[in-house]
């Protein structure tokens, strides 16, 4: 490998923000490192996304018990990846939620996904030691879920894939706020190398379609606000489009994987440069964009030497 992937080197701390959403809804964020949400019920508290290690989880344990005492009931998992899941055991909850896809995914490559992910970005992984293991689920459904947390009401949906096959997005009715996951994300790279291009769009439309007034997206800053929604979602597609795009123009000629890595970055580079994990992203984005336009629907699972194979091949 000619050089280290740009994350291996991200070593520097970031800084947390806890940002009321909606009445009794917050968005955790730190400066493009995975998002976690806070939805507080009458008697309980659901956490959505759980960090990557059960010592990151207690930052946003933290920074819940800065507004409430209730106990936290339920943990939420939008997607399948390490970053999101394998933090979960820090909250003891009665239930862990994930659609079925997410499950059939953990099953499938959550050990690879995994080791690829501890490879690319050791900081996300602070307490490492602490994880128990793979995370799954006690509760899964297929389309959409309704919960309650005493009278507040919880929509748990998948709305299509796009950031991976089995993305949830959950909509508290009485504030109209959604937390997206990497679905959406606000200025930060999507991390696209488990995603479906041609369907993100229609994904983004339908969330779109709610017409949230907030939305706690999965990296980068709240969303406050029916603007703030709206440009967001728009950059997101813009970033989709403007990397699948280029790549799959290299493909239908018969180029290589090279050529679409340096198209890409011809379109890209200028609008997205400055995005939160945008160098990490890109080989991976490249990558599914280049696999897509060559008719592999299904993501190919990512593990740890696979990884340094496809960053070499970049490399020339």
């Amino acid at each position: 490998m000619a050089k280290a992937f740009a994350s291996q080197g991200d070593m520097t701390e970031k800084k947390i923000t806890f940002d009321q959403v909606g009445e009794g809804l917050y968005a955790f964020t730190a400066e493009g490192d995975p998002n976690s949400g806070v939805i507080i019920g009458d008697d309980s508290v659901m956490i959505v996304e759980a960090q990557a290690t059960p010592r990151l989880a207690n930052k946003v344990i933290e920074c819940v018990r800065s507004v409430t005492d209730k106990p936290i009931s339920h943990v939420v998992l939008t997607h399948y990846h390490a970053v999101r899941v394998l933090g979960a055991s820090a909250y003891g909850a009665d239930q862990i939620i994930m659609g079925d896809t997410a499950r059939s995914m953990v099953v499938e490559r959550g050990q690879e996904d995994w080791d690829s992910e501890f490879q690319r970005f050791p900081r996300l992984f602070e307490g490492h030691e602490s994880i128990p293991g793979l995370t799954f689920p006690t509760t899964t459904f297929s389309d959409d879920m309704t919960m309650y947390l005493g009278n507040r009401r919880v929509d748990l949906m998948h709305l299509g894939r796009a950031h991976t096959a089995g993305d949830i997005v959950i909509h508290v009715p009485d504030q109209n706020v959604m937390f997206t996951g990497d679905i959406v994300e606000d200025h930060s790279a999507c991390y696209c190398g488990d995603g479906h291009f041609n369907e993100w769009g229609q994904t983004l439309d339908n969330i779109a379609s709610f017409d949230v007034d907030a939305i706690a997206p999965g990296r980068g800053g709240a969303l406050i606000g029916k603007e703030a929604v709206e440009r967001a979602i728009e950059s997101t597609r813009d970033f989709v489009e403007s990397t699948y795009r280029p790549a799959a123009k290299v493909a239908a000629r018969g180029g290589s994987l090279k050529e679409a890595w340096d198209a890409v970055r011809a379109e890209c580079d200028p609008k997205f440069a400055d995005y939160a994990i945008y160098e990490h992203c890109l080989p991976f984005n490249v990558a599914r964009a280049y696999d897509e336009a060559r008719g592999i629907e299904n993501p190919r699972i990512w593990t740890a030497q696979r990884d340094l194979d496809m960053w070499a091949a970049l490399q020339g």
